[in-house]
């Protein structure tokens, strides 16, 4: 598939890129190669092949949302450097 200059400047102009006529003759010629391998790959018997959204299978790792045994307040703030009300005493950050 080939690609015009004109078509170059105009994808420049609403990327926002300014571009010099040596980039587009460059771009030109790179976007023309990438746009026939596309055209390669649009040829390629996909029948049968089913779709695909990642190259390796995933699965959710979920696990049961079940009622735990906690820490009791006392144990989650005895090492806490400073506590106020009952919980972490921190410097303010704003």
């Amino acid at each position: 598939m080939k690609i015009t200059k004109e078509e170059v400047l105009y994808v420049a102009n609403l990327a926002r890129l300014e571009i010099s006529s040596a980039e587009i003759e460059k771009l030109t010629v790179q976007i023309g190669e990438i746009l026939d391998y596309v055209d390669q790959l649009n040829q390629v018997d996909t029948t049968g092949v089913s779709g695909t959204a990642h190259a390796v299978p995933l699965t959710n790792a979920f696990r049961e949302d079940a009622v735990r045994p906690q820490l009791a307040r006392e144990e989650a703030l005895a090492n806490a450097p400073q506590q106020e009300d009952g919980g972490f005493a921190v410097p303010r950050v704003i």
